[in-house]
């Protein structure tokens, strides 16, 4: 289970970078709650249209370390790196740390139910 919930997170990394809705809407629980840097909690429509809309833009996205945990059917995982991109055309460099709470069933596999992000 632990490769695969590492596998999980590293499409997340690459959806990400790609903007690609349709793979983060497969790696997004529809409850998702996630609690940004500033505070502010965002759900699964709002990180989808940020992508969607070219809000945000992730250029690059550097792993430094990935730390995980499986429970029977929950994971987390720790996620530490760089990122590099814009938000509403405004640039942006941070390193970046992520904890994410992943579920996972047989009809979808791993999906993240809860985040939250702090700048290191």
């Amino acid at each position: 289970m632990d490769d695969e919930l590492r596998a999980a997170e590293r499409r997340l990394q690459a959806a990400q970078v790609a903007s690609d809705v349709g793979a983060l809407d497969r790696l997004l629980d529809d409850r998702l709650v996630f609690t940004g840097p500033d505070g502010q909690l965002y759900r699964k429509d709002d990180d989808l249209r940020v992508h969607r809309t070219g809000a945000q833009v992730i250029d690059a996205l550097h792993e430094e370390e990935l730390d995980l945990v499986v429970a029977g059917d929950t994971g987390v995982t720790w996620f530490l790196g760089s990122l590099r991109g814009s938000i509403d055309g405004v640039p942006f460099s941070a390193r970046m740390r992520y904890t994410r709470t992943w579920i996972r069933d047989d009809a979808h596999g791993w999906r993240i139910i809860a985040a939250h992000a702090s700048v290191v």
